[in-house]
């Protein structure tokens, strides 16, 4: 039988500790290179003004054209971001009290084409 030592034991105990400590402690966005707020591959995110602080009313098919940022219950919320429950049960990020969305025809980095839709829809500025 294979014998790990103590000293092994507390490492990889280390390891793993710091990684899901890591994971759970990034922001889920950042501001981007436009100044915009982008998730961290560089999309960008959007608010809608008929939400409310800590609740969104993008629903059914408006979610279909501006999919949530979604937030796992495992994330851990820090500074200005927070979690809201969707009406479906599913947890979306929010900056500053209002949820995130992309927008569905925004197809490469930088793209920003949901700004001003319907006069509702804004990029975030941090």
């Amino acid at each position: 039988m294979f014998k790990i030592s103590s000293t092994f034991k507390g490492l990889l105990a280390a390891a793993a500790l710091a990684s899901s400590t890591l994971a759970m402690a990034a922001e889920p966005g950042m501001t981007g290179d436009n100044g915009l707020l982008t998730d961290h591959s560089g999309k960008t995110l959007y608010s809608f003004d008929k939400d409310s602080v800590g609740k969104s009313a993008c629903n059914d098919a408006c979610a279909i054209n501006w999919p949530p940022l979604e937030a796992q219950a495992n994330t851990k919320a820090t500074g200005k971001w927070t979690q809201v429950k969707r009406d479906d049960g599913k947890l979306q990020w929010a900056y500053d009290g209002k949820p995130l969305y992309y927008y569905k025809d925004d197809k490469k980095v930088g793209d920003v084409t949901g700004e001003g839709k319907g006069g509702v829809w804004h990029t975030v500025k941090p």
